[in-house]
């Protein structure tokens, strides 16, 4: 029963991750042309964000958790190990190239000289973690789906 219920927070997880990253991707198209001060406005959306950040390290020890419950069969192990890859990826990600899109923005309130490099960076950065977490999401599905318990 503990494999079933962490299987089950590993996917609810991952799922609740990709929906912010999603909305990053969706609105993309629309905003990426804005010009600087309309770009500015619509990044205020994103004031309290924050918050959802922990979905990525709370999806990543799920995925890491199941791994180690699955370990004894090699199909659901290796499909959650990689899952959870997907979430020290995405953070890895957000480290290198949208958290200091956000510093030298100070949170989109401050109009760097070369903010259109970093609206690229910040925007590609997100849809890059859209497909990973899209990626992780299937994987810890797949993995539940594979996992046999003991004795069946």
């Amino acid at each position: 029963m503990t494999v079933r219920i962490v299987q089950f927070l590993a996917i609810v997880a991952s799922a609740l991750a990709l929906v912010p990253a999603g909305a990053h991707l969706a609105a993309l198209p629309n905003k990426i042309g804005l010009p600087e001060a309309d770009y500015f406005t619509v990044q205020g959306i994103y004031r309290g964000w924050v918050v959802l950040g922990w979905l990525w390290p709370a999806a990543l020890l799920l995925n890491a958790g199941l791994a180690i419950l699955v370990r004894s069969q090699a199909v659901p192990f290796w499909l959650t190990l990689v899952a959870a890859l997907c979430f020290v990826l995405m953070l890895l990600i957000f480290v290198i190239w949208t958290q200091p899109a956000n510093q030298v923005t100070e949170n989109w309130t401050t109009v760097p000289a070369n903010w259109e490099t970093r609206r690229r960076q910040w925007e590609y950065s997100h849809a890059a973690n859209t497909a990973i977490a899209f990626v992780a999401l299937c994987l810890a599905t797949l993995s539940a789906l594979a996992w046999q318990p003991e004795g069946s």
